[in-house]
């Protein structure tokens, strides 16, 4: 599908107001850091928040993990307001309609609880990024990457970005991000046989490893699986042991002792829950409410689960075939419909972006269940 952008204006044009670059994807490689100003960026997709002002964005089409250092930005108001029909707004922020903007993800900033999207503008090969950030008063804001100080590391096993046979796995180099102890952890899928990555990439960036290979058996599936990429995950303490919490397409929930995720390690995951076919994880997050600890997944088909965490330290692994679901039981939030987007705001709130009553997208402060 075309991109149907205003007058005269491309999709490249845009890119440069932005600071952004749409320049061509270059074969996968050894991992390259690169550091400066003017970060060029060909697409955008999952966001991590560090410390000291340092945002982390996925770029997928270059296999590149960019560090923003935000903390010389003009301040917005502290907080981040409700907005309805963000889609449309943010298409009229970057000049074009809201069917022409995928939003890519949602971050909150937990020092100033300003919130970060990413988007990507246009259709195909016209696509480019946009970051944006929204404030306490509901100010849209484009970041503006000119001048702004950047750090970047580009993984060294990234799929094929034009295979001669088969389908790009490419915009799957990067599935998820999370920051934790000092160190970026990325979810997607590499060049190699054993397809299913995860990496922890220390930050300042040095370099990016091979990262470990990480196979589960599913449950619903009924067999081990080494190339479906985990969709999203979250740093847990499981046990005493720093830990991924990992969910997968159909939805088993996996957990990855950290310790085990050494550079060409393969690494089978503890599979502690099967949620139901048919059904992709969206977003996940860890909270506390009534004494107890949970975590809250978005996702296509099932609506938000809530799931208790006080046994992901005993649940025995599921390793049989499985009908239906199985293991860590969830409760379905029936008050949480047409989520897009998920992440905490504070201790007691969730910011979702939704699907309104009458079509398009909302940014809405919900309580956490």
């Amino acid at each position: 599908m075309r991109s149907r952008l205003p007058l005269t204006l491309t999709a490249a044009a845009v890119a440069g107001v932005l600071g952004l670059s749409v320049a061509a994807v270059p074969a996968h490689g050894p991992s390259v850091v690169t550091s400066g100003v003017n970060p060029h960026m060909q697409s955008i997709g999952p966001l991590a928040i560090g410390q000291k002002g340092i945002l982390y964005a996925a770029d997928p089409q270059a296999a590149t993990i960019v560090a923003l250092d935000l903390s010389k930005q003009p301040k917005g108001t502290p907080g981040t307001k409700d907005i309805d029909a963000l889609d449309q707004k943010i298409a009229a922020t970057l000049g074009t309609a809201a069917s022409e903007i995928t939003i890519s993800d949602l971050k909150v900033d937990h020092v100033s609880y300003n919130s970060y999207v990413s988007v990507m503008r246009g259709q195909g090969a016209n696509a480019s990024p946009a970051l944006l950030r929204i404030d306490g008063a509901g100010k849209i804001d484009v970041i503006a990457l000119d001048g702004l100080e950047f750090s970047s590391v580009a993984l060294p096993n990234a799929p094929d970005a034009n295979p001669t046979s088969g389908r790009s796995n490419r915009n799957q180099s990067i599935t998820n991000l999370a920051f934790s102890g000092g160190k970026v952890y990325v979810a997607g899928l590499s060049n190699e046989e054993f397809a299913s990555k995860l990496w922890a990439v220390a930050y300042p960036f040095k370099e990016a490893d091979r990262g470990a290979s990480v196979e589960i058996f599913h449950g619903s599936h009924g067999q081990v699986e080494t190339r479906s990429p985990v969709y999203t995950f979250v740093p847990y303490t499981v046990g005493g042991e720093a830990t991924l919490i990992a969910a997968y397409l159909c939805t088993p929930l996996v957990k990855f002792p950290v310790s085990s995720l050494t550079p060409g390690a393969k690494v089978r995951g503890t599979t502690i829950a099967e949620l139901g076919a048919g059904n992709r994880p969206i977003d996940m997050v860890v909270y506390k409410k009534d004494g107890g600890e949970f975590l809250l997944m978005s996702n296509t088909s099932r609506g938000v689960m809530k799931i208790p965490t006080k046994d992901f330290a005993t649940q025995a692994g599921i390793t049989t075939p499985i009908q239906g679901t199985a293991g860590i039981a969830y409760e379905t939030i029936k008050a949480m419909t047409g989520i897009q987007q998920l992440d905490l705001l504070d201790a007691d709130h969730s910011i979702v972006v939704a699907k309104g009553s009458a079509g398009g997208l909302n940014l809405q402060t919900v309580a956490l269940p």
